[in-house]
């Protein structure tokens, strides 16, 4: 069968014999992979002139939504991808990273998105600006789509996985995608795909997939598009400099394969937690995926007295991880992903026996259960060992991407640290110890070379994520030979895909032009009290003023007997004095409570609750006897999506608080958000 692309809203088999693609486990083929006679132009003008505009017509809740939909539409559908991804020779468990991984990012990013983002097309970043004396110019940044098209170029090792976690912050942020997976498992991704295009969730143009070849695609790319690629650093190097990414000015992100390290704190003592917690992850990430992550343990790097002893506990454990067919019982590895792979693995591992001796494995000769060993593409776990590795070049220069990894000896810590930063950048590193102090040394001096950092110890490792997990909420990339590029990282990556504009003006004109209150804009009032309006007739910047209120005595007293608050400063009038105050002052939290009280308005009515309080800051100290008022003003509305169980439809409205004493002087600022009741349900 012929592995098909999906481009300008239909399925294309490429002219020609293609590639042949056969199964890992057994070389059976499984079919042909060709986009010969695909107009690469076109279908990025397809995707530029309909899915973007499809895309920035929705707002960014509209599209979490539709993500929300889709990992729901693709989990209904995870045995079919399961089946398909066993011929990759993963095991069930390495399916699951790949498969469920995928998926749960399309669900973390359609949270995020609806949690912390606005119900709107763009994005208002970071605060007021206040650009001259008397505050008439003022300025702020926004963030829109790019009006072009995200190229994805992903690595063989996660079909689904690899395309999921890049397609979902590009698609919340508006921006269509085209994605290319690697020839070999495209297969799999395919088969995802084929659920994503069936699915109807997304407009069309809005994701297109390219089987096979890339062709003269980057002589197409123009000054909107984003262009993000997983794989080896000399590919991602040769796409990075090509004419059509430097000449545009082309954001390019690089994920490149990278020499990760774990390293076995000098303070662990063997039989200790996290001495077995550092053998127990070193051989998972041997055998997970066969080795074939980026994100794999290449060195450990242990104490020189401990050496011995972690050889020895790394072999048990190596042993009781079987390789085979993982659809037997018992087989905890599979294959790697194809024979040329596997040729390529046993060429590094030669290379690197010029400065290491093998510890385990290394042989051509050995024992799997199920499969063809001929046909198949096994590779055994292999442990090498390196004595001289501040010496040696090849254990920090050369990645077999397979089940290998190099033990390497230090004498001490700061050794320790010269090792680590000998790979030159990796994604992730991980530090098992107990000792808090040395946790601290080694990671504040190889923070600059890594990604992620990852601390185990026995407090932790029983609910973490493990060495080679990267997470929606954390970035994932590194500098150096892992290319210089982050992925991921939460809201971070869906701002990759916007561009980040300047805007300046007068308060009131930024005011209209982002829907968000501007300090100095001119108000808007209302005889009706606002809590009395429903969210639809809120309006940005309406504003209302209380009544006074003078400060005495008694509310100080009774405030500290309620909350059991007798700071000097409220009731030692010696010590007050003595104090920066100068005088008895009221509690800062009685301002907020007295604020309140002035604001609202008490009867039922459409605000239904307080919803939370930010930014508070208290600027100028009340005394007895001062009179405040207090000014809201509408800053911010998020329509707020209507859940099945939800009574009502609501909105949260943010509400720039102001309190004024009787000089006009502000003495503490803060937002206030409540639930409003909406009547456009």
């Amino acid at each position: 069968m012929n592995i098909q692309s999906y481009v300008k809203g239909e399925w294309f088999s490429g002219q020609g014999d293609g590639v042949q693609v056969v199964n890992a486990i057994n070389g059976d083929f499984i079919g042909s992979v060709s986009s010969d006679g695909m107009d690469f132009g076109d279908v990025l003008r397809y995707a530029r002139e309909v899915g973007g505009p499809a895309l920035r017509r929705m707002t960014l809740h509209e599209r979490a939504l539709r993500l929300k939909a889709l990992a729901q539409h693709l989990m209904e559908h995870k045995e079919e991808f399961y089946e398909v991804s066993a011929w990759t020779g993963a095991t069930r468990a390495d399916s699951w990273i790949d498969i469920e991984g995928g998926i749960g990012t399309l669900f973390s990013y359609s949270s995020l998105v609806r949690r912390e983002f606005p119900n709107e097309t763009f994005l208002v970043e970071g605060n007021q600006e206040r650009l001259s004396q008397q505050g008439t110019f003022t300025g702020r940044h926004i963030l829109v789509p790019r009006e072009g098209v995200a190229v994805h170029i992903n690595a063989f090792n996660f079909p689904c996985w690899g395309m999921l976690e890049k397609i979902a912050p590009s698609l919340c942020a508006g921006m269509p995608v085209v994605v290319k997976p690697a020839t070999v498992s495209s297969y799999l991704t395919e088969k995802m795909a084929r659920e994503i295009i069936g699915s109807g969730l997304l407009p069309d143009g809005a994701f297109q997939l390219i089987c096979g070849r890339t062709g003269d695609l980057f002589d197409h790319l123009m000054e909107q598009d984003v262009v993000t690629f997983t794989g080896s650093a000399s590919t991602g190097r040769k796409l990075k400099s090509h004419p059509g990414v430097t000449a545009n000015s082309i954001p390019f992100n690089m994920e490149a394969d990278s020499l990760n390290l774990s390293l076995l704190g000098e303070t662990v003592e063997p039989g200790s937690a996290e001495f077995d917690l550092f053998i127990r992850e070193v051989a998972r990430e041997m055998t997970v995926k066969a080795g074939q992550k980026c994100t794999a343990i290449r060195r450990a790097i242990v104490p020189a007295g401990r050496v011995e002893a972690v050889d020895e506990a790394l072999k048990q454990r190596l042993d009781r991880l079987p390789l085979g067919d993982p659809s037997v019982d018992g087989v905890k590895m599979g294959p790697l992903v194809g024979r040329s792979q596997m040729e390529d693995v046993w060429e590094n591992v030669n290379r690197l026996i010029g400065s290491c001796e093998i510890l385990y494995g290394g042989s051509r000769e050995f024992e799997i259960t199920g499969g063809d060993r001929d046909r198949g593409a096994f590779f055994p776990a292999t442990l090498l060992y390196c004595g001289q590795p501040d010496n040696a070049t090849e254990p920090h220069d050369i990645e077999a991407f397979g089940p290998v990894c190099t033990v390497m000896p230090y004498t001490d810590i700061d050794e320790a640290v010269l090792l680590a930063k000998k790979g030159r950048g990796s994604l992730v590193g991980s530090v098992f110890t107990s000792n808090d102090a040395e946790a601290r040394h080694i990671v504040l001096n190889t923070a600059a070379w890594h990604g992620r950092l990852l601390v185990i110890n026995s407090d932790c490792a029983g609910e973490s994520t493990g060495h080679g997990s990267p997470l929606p909420a954390l970035v994932h990339g590194g500098p150096g030979r892992a290319g210089g590029g982050e992925e991921l990282g939460g809201e971070r990556a869906i701002k990759h895909y916007m561009q980040r504009t300047a805007i300046q003006g007068s308060p009131t004109t930024l005011m209209r032009l982002t829907g968000e209150y501007h300090q100095g804009a001119a108000p808007l009032t209302d005889k009706v009290h606002p809590f009395r309006k429903y969210f639809e007739e809120l309006q940005i910047g309406e504003t209302h003023d209380s009544y006074r209120r003078t400060v005495t005595e008694a509310d100080i007293v009774n405030f500290g007997c309620l909350t059991g608050d007798f700071f000097y400063a409220h009731f030692d009038e010696t010590a007050a004095a003595n104090s920066l105050f100068g005088k008895r002052v009221a509690h800062g939290y009685f301002l907020i409570s007295a604020a309140a009280g002035m604001f609202v308005d008490p009867a039922p009515g459409p605000v239904l609750a307080n919803y939370g309080l930010e930014n508070l800051r208290f600027i100028e100290p009340v005394g007895i006897g001062d009179t405040i008022r207090t000014k809201i003003v509408v800053k911010q509305k998020i329509k707020k999506d209507k859940r099945p169980d939800d009574t009502r439809a609501t909105g949260v409205v943010r509400w720039a608080v102001e309190i004024i004493n009787q000089d006009d002087k502000t003495v503490a600022l803060y937002d206030v958000m409540t639930l409003v009741e909406r009547r456009d349900d």
